[in-house]
């Protein structure tokens, strides 16, 4: 066995204590003899959600060698507390121990600086490899049958069953509902994550008239569909001519489905059921091209527009010519504004369409943002993107105002008013915000929400998901704002401290035991590095190969954020392999820096392997 790194792992501590264990409190000392993979995740970040997704498989597998333990590490104030991390555990399946951290104390002593980060703990107690980002599930599943086997052999392996008890289930017809829509006579359809399927229920909002779905996560058309936490609805314009009626995000699935309202018939719309890496296809045949999950849908501009809050972007879906192809976003995940195809956007969840058709609302969730799309100049077809509110990826809060100085958190569904202003499902502030165009001011509607991630209007009143509630709740829009106290924060993450001047950024990858880096048919690994603000790269911003890049950073500037995306591609290494199997493993780092003299003037960022 080839003899690999090994650095004692630091203990597993976090005040908010342990969830999925029967109430019972773990160290590593209750791990031993187990392969421990630490997941770093928060319940914001798609990432950590494909991630939970990724691991799955691993975690049936080798459940009799294998522990996961989550480890929840929040970025926004709402992720620290409680109640929410155990919705959130619930909300996504999560069937394994998780160590709720408020202050990042743990995710401190292992010097995790992105979410998610996996780190391996071996049988000893020794941490032998790290890995930010996606896609490293076929890595970590080949070092834990090598282990299996060191350790067997060692007689340090321990077999038999983990510490996860699982929760008492949630009961009520709607669990962790998603979006909703009004039907034309009056009914309501619901997404019903947490149950995989769609609702249909009465004017009252109460009353289940019908299910479409069984329950089961999967991925089946019919009139007896699967869905996999489908979350946004659109009804398609009247007198379409499609054999379809609602397109659903089906969220998990990383798929459009179409829903013929008349008998509850599912047809897959777009696309495969994989979900997109970076390479893949970005435009053609619809049910040919990999989706990342697709969080809400609009018919906007003569086409169904999507929020792929997968990989930044809004994609858009012509059921027309049957195609589906990037319309506005770069993957970078920030707030950047301009031509359709330069803009950022993080992780856009929500999506409405004002009165005129002129302007598609976006809630950018991980920005805290409303940001909007138009038409460039008149011309169909060309957009450019604009913020309303929200100044980038640390800067949150619950505050009314001039829409410059406005905060929300963490908003994931936009609905259009009468009056052409838009309300907001603010959804960790648990409020629904309204954001008037004509004045550029921000108020409050409704607090005491529970995650709102949605809104129908219906007449004077507005129905609301409260997600966490799993129910609509219907409210009466008021004449005059609610009075809130302003509160702003920014993330807990804290800044790294680096130097002016020439500056070594490293991101460190070591392919996986029995891969390589495989350079037939060009570079197999990509780093783009930017900053906001621009000022602070005095040079080396941009795209290229190298995972190592000299840096020059501003003594104009005293903090920013280094914006950091790299990938690299991995190949079987066996020549009796006719066509090896290649794995993309991806990471996007948003690193807050403090310009100080006695800096660091190197940044090692760990995509796979150990520092």
């Amino acid at each position: 066995m080839a003899s690999r790194a090994r650095v004692r792992a630091p203990e597993l501590v976090g005040a908010g204590g342990w969830l999925n264990t029967g109430g019972k409190e773990l160290t590593l000392a209750d791990f031993r003899g187990k392969i421990t993979v630490l997941d770093f995740w928060t319940f914001c970040c798609i990432n950590c959600l494909h991630v939970l997704d990724e691991l799955r498989e691993l975690e049936e597998k080798h459940r009799d060698t294998v522990v996961i333990v989550g480890v929840h590490s929040p970025k926004f104030v709402h992720e620290a507390d409680h109640q929410a991390v155990v919705d959130a555990v619930a909300r996504y399946e999560v069937h394994h121990p998780v160590l709720d951290d408020p202050a990042l104390a743990t995710w401190k002593q292992y010097a995790v600086r992105a979410w998610p980060t996996l780190v391996v703990i071996d049988p000893e107690g020794y941490v032998v490899a790290q890995h930010a980002g996606e896609g490293h599930a076929h890595a970590i599943a080949r070092l834990v049958e090598e282990l299996e086997e060191e350790h067997a052999a060692k007689g340090t392996l321990r077999r038999g069953d983990g510490p996860y008890v699982a929760p008492e289930p949630t009961a009520g017809d709607l669990t962790f509902p998603g979006k909703a829509l009004r039907l034309g006579d009056g009914h309501f359809l619901v997404a019903d994550s947490g149950h995989h399927s769609l609702v249909e229920l009465a004017e009252d909002g109460e009353t289940v008239v019908r299910r479409i779905g069984d329950g089961r996560r999967g991925l089946v058309d019919g009139t007896e569909p699967r869905f996999s936490e489908p979350q946004g609805l659109a009804l398609l314009p009247e007198g379409h001519p499609y054999d379809y009626d609602v397109i659903v995000a089906d969220t998990v699935n990383h798929a459009l489905r179409g829903v013929r309202l008349a008998d509850g018939h599912v047809t897959t719309l777009a696309g495969t059921g994989r979900q997109w890496w970076q390479g893949s296809a970005t435009d053609g045949p619809a049910r040919e091209v990999d989706l990342s999950s697709p969080w809400d849908v609009a018919w906007f501009d003569g086409r169904v527009w999507i929020a792929m809050a997968g990989v930044h972007q809004l994609w858009a879906f012509d059921p027309a010519a049957g195609t589906v192809a990037v319309a506005a976003g770069t993957t970078n995940e920030g707030l950047v504004d301009g031509p359709a195809d330069e803009a950022w956007f993080a992780q856009p969840s929500g999506l409405a369409v004002s009165a005129d058709g002129e302007r598609l609302w976006v809630a950018d969730s991980e920005t805290s943002a409303l940001r909007w799309v138009g038409r460039s100049e008149g011309a169909r077809g060309t957009h450019a993107v604009h913020t309303a509110v929200g100044t980038g990826l640390f800067d949150f809060g619950h505050r009314d105002g001039a829409a410059e100085q406005a905060l929300f958190q963490h908003p994931l569904g936009v609905t259009v008013l009468p009056d052409g202003s838009v309300a907001v499902a603010d959804t960790y502030n648990h409020a629904l915000r309204r954001f008037d165009p004509a004045t550029g001011e921000v108020s409050t509607l409704a607090t005491d929400l529970r995650e709102p991630s949605g809104a129908v209007l219906v007449g004077e009143d507005i129905v609301v998901v409260e997600s966490a509630r799993h129910r609509l709740t219907r409210l009466r829009l008021p004449e005059e704002a609610v009075r809130v106290e302003s509160v702003a924060h920014r993330t807990q993450r804290a800044a790294t401290e680096v130097a002016p001047g020439p500056f070594r950024l490293d991101v460190v990858f070591s392919a996986p035991s029995g891969q390589k880096l495989d350079e037939r048919y060009g570079p197999s690994t990509r780093l783009l590095v930017s900053s906001t603000p621009p000022e602070l790269l005095v040079s080396g911003a941009g795209a290229d190969c190298d995972l190592s890049r000299e840096l020059v950073l501003s003594d104009e500037v005293t903090e920013g954020v280094l914006h950091v995306s790299a990938m690299a591609a991995s190949c079987d290494d066996d020549p009796e392999i006719e066509y090896p199997a290649c794995h993309v493993h991806q990471q996007d780092w948003g690193v807050p820096v403090k310009l100080a003299a006695d800096g660091a003037r190197r940044l090692p960022l760990v995509l796979a392997g150990m520092e």
